[in-house]
């Protein structure tokens, strides 16, 4: 179905999927975190004499977003849509379905003739200095849009020490549903002339379906990406960010992941949880 044609359809699956829903320091969780739901993390083995411990986590219990770890990503006033790429940042279209889990709506907009998705973001709420961040996500099934998981702080822009004053790092970018790959990327130096970046985009078979656990463990020595608590890159491009980043989930429509016009919209990707992890002493 084009989402052009607004039919009673397209209207009523959005309904659907919406209901039941709500609309250089280490910040830390004031309040800890939560009791972990059933599903476990896919955590690196570590020497005898060191734990995992979880310092930061949400499991989209309840029926809105928790804000107090989560703002809906804008710079437009209040009650606009935010321009992103081929699409506007809606804050109804990255909501909780009561189920324990986030939506990552994208559909189109009638009215304002517009496709619109959503983006969150820890901003001012949680920024973390190195650790293990993992988020479990079903992905998305329509073309014309992406699905992200990422760390970024406004230093990225910064000219001049590469990626040690900051770095966006992608821990996952899922472009193509028609595909099992997915994306793994580091970017710094702005995103002009000066800009720098370097990627991995392992295959994983079975990767479109179900749900897949994401990961990045951030040292001082570099990045260790993780699918389904497997490694799947190792580098130290561009000299290991130093400061804090803050965690994002976001949804772009761009031709980058095909015509959006040819997707059967609205389409939705979830997120379980999301997880972070320091390596402590026993």
């Amino acid at each position: 179905m084009s989402p052009r044609l607004h039919s009673a359809s397209a209207a009523l699956l959005l309904l659907l999927l919406l209901t039941g829903c709500g609309q250089k320091e280490d910040k830390g969780n004031p309040t800890g975190p939560e009791t972990p739901a059933a599903v476990p993390s896919n955590l690196p083995a570590v020497a005898d004499s060191l734990k995992w411990l979880m310092v930061w986590n949400d499991e989209f219990n309840g029926k809105s977003l928790d804000g107090a770890k989560w703002s809906h990503v804008s710079w437009v006033p209040a009650g606009e849509d935010q321009p992103r790429r081929d699409g506007f940042w809606r804050p109804d279209a990255a909501v909780l379905n009561g189920d324990g889990q986030l939506m990552m709506l994208t559909y189109y907009d009638p009215v304002k003739k517009r496709y619109i998705d959503g983006a969150i973001h820890t901003l001012g709420k949680y920024e973390k200095l190195y650790g293990f961040f993992e988020a479990r996500i079903q992905l998305q099934k329509q073309p014309g849009h992406w699905s992200a998981f990422w760390l970024f702080n406004a230093q990225v822009h910064t000219v001049g020490d590469q990626g040690r004053d900051g770095t966006e790092v992608d821990i996952m970018e899922k472009i193509s549903p028609k595909d099992d790959a997915v994306y793994h990327t580091l970017h710094w130096d702005g995103y002009e002339a000066a800009h720098q970046s370097v990627y991995k985009l392992p295959v994983i078979p079975g990767l479109r379906e179900g749900w897949h656990t994401y990961a990045v463990w951030w040292s001082e020595s570099g990045y260790r990406f993780y699918i389904d608590g497997t490694e799947t890159w190792r580098t130290s491009a561009g000299g290991v960010c130093r400061n804090p980043l803050h965690i994002l989930l976001s949804d772009e429509v761009g031709t980058w992941a095909g015509s959006i016009s040819s997707a059967a919209l609205p389409d939705l990707w979830l997120v379980d949880f999301v997880r972070v992890y320091d390596l402590v002493k026993k």
